[in-house]
């Protein structure tokens, strides 16, 4: 699955990622992705780049394609991502709260997380 993207540096953004990549002060991941767009406008073959820098081809392939498709702003930010898992809903939170103030099930002494959340319908590790 190699990818075929030329990366064509001005001298303007040359010397942009050059300061980015020699500044100590920077994130890796910006370092990083300088680095191998550096190298990339160079000629050097996803392998050899991707051995030099110490990552993987897909990687190169992928910052590589990022460069071409959102220019240096694509190098320094992260693509955004759905978040895992929706979180509870008003409704459900104030039903926990309503419930602690309530005597727990079964002679117990207290509400556990296993039996609130079996009350509720919810699961144990449910997020907030």
């Amino acid at each position: 699955m190699a990818q075929q993207v030329c990366v064509v540096l001005s001298t303007a953004e040359r010397e942009q990622r050059m300061a980015i990549a020699a500044d100590r002060k920077r994130p890796r991941k910006h370092i990083e992705r300088a680095r191998i767009v550096l190298a990339s406008a160079d000629r050097h073959s996803a392998q050899r780049v991707a051995q030099r820098i110490g990552v993987s081809r897909p990687t190169v392939w992928r910052w590589q394609q990022r460069f071409a498709e959102s220019g240096a702003d694509g190098l320094l930010r992260d693509k955004t991502r759905k978040p895992g898992k929706a979180p509870i809903a008003a409704e459900v939170t104030a039903r926990v709260v309503a419930l602690t103030c309530t005597e727990p099930p079964h002679e117990a002494t207290h509400w556990t997380g296993r039996s609130m959340a079996k009350a509720v319908g919810i699961s144990v590790i449910a997020r907030t």
